[in-house]
């Protein structure tokens, strides 16, 4: 904890090629390193002590939680991209193992993002955000970054992938990001697709990819958009939906409705195996034909 009679430290944080200012006590920077995977965009390394007199956009309190912490500086990065034209959603992205663009995996919690990623990285696509994305939507949809920390229900992999061998010792929640050398990275591409997966292992459910009309698709992206401010702090009343004032929240949305005019979200259900290779079959056709 900081002693009373020092002023707090300020550091520049970079997430996406964007600075955030952000004033915090002398036990931030040990923290970090173990932050970093959790915030879109950033990477460990990327953390710079700038002068004590320099104006921070974030001031962290003394003594705040780890937590608490990454909590408030992704609901100011929302802000901060949000100013740019940069969505930071929740979902997951993987490039193609040819490099030549993206998948973005849109599904509330449980829907099975993660699985369905595990499956593509397994046929060698790169993860490059594990739960957060920076998508910039002008001039065409991109993804910018997005968090590196790839986690995952040790259990439900277990039970679809027994062929990586999970120790039974592990975690509830286990980083997967090591499994493919390291892989996922805060970089990204442009998008080939955005597909909203649901993994049920139904083995009538439809075959195939189907679009959804716009209302939806502009319905998902604006809960994807929304998930670094529904959150709580452990130590404080603060509802951070509140960092958003009106003006922000009405940009959002406008580009949550450009985004859903644009890219046209598509849906699957099933099998995390049966969703990947309808996702790697499309997107083979978008990479030859049109992607929008």
């Amino acid at each position: 904890m900081m002693h009373r009679d020092r002023e707090p430290q300020v550091f520049a944080l970079r997430s996406g090629g964007r600075i955030l200012r952000l004033a915090a006590d002398d036990g931030f920077a040990a923290s970090w390193p173990r932050l970093a995977p959790h915030i879109p965009g950033a990477r460990s390394g990327e953390l710079t002590l700038l002068d004590t007199g320099d104006h921070a956009d974030l001031a962290l309190e003394n003594g705040v939680s780890p937590g608490d912490a990454r909590r408030l500086i992704n609901a100011h990065l929302h802000l901060l991209h949000l100013g740019s034209d940069t969505l930071c959603a929740h979902a997951v992205v993987l490039c193609r193992p040819d490099e030549d663009g993206t998948v973005v995996l849109l599904g509330g919690h449980g829907a099975g993002k993660t699985l369905v990623a595990i499956a593509l990285a397994e046929r060698g696509w790169r993860p490059a955000a594990g739960d957060v994305a920076l998508l910039d939507v002008h001039p065409a949809p991109a993804v910018r970054g997005g968090t590196s920390a790839f986690m995952a229900r040790s259990s439900a992999v277990a039970r679809w992938f027994p062929q990586l061998r999970l120790d039974p010792s592990d975690a509830d929640r286990i980083d997967l990001r090591s499994r493919w050398n390291d892989a996922t990275d805060p970089a990204g591409g442009r998008v080939l697709a955005a597909v909203l997966v649901a993994v049920d292992g139904d083995p009538s459910a439809r075959v195939g990819l189907y679009t959804e009309d716009t209302h939806t698709a502009a319905t998902a992206w604006l809960r994807a958009s929304t998930h670094l401010l529904d959150r709580i702090l452990e130590t404080s009343p603060m509802v951070l939906r509140l960092v958003e004032d009106a003006a922000a929240a009405r940009r959002r949305i406008a580009l949550v409705q450009a985004l859903a005019a644009r890219l046209p979200l598509h849906a699957v259900r099933g099998t995390p195996q049966r969703i990947a290779s309808c996702i790697e079959e499309f997107t083979s056709g978008s990479v030859k034909g049109a992607t929008w």
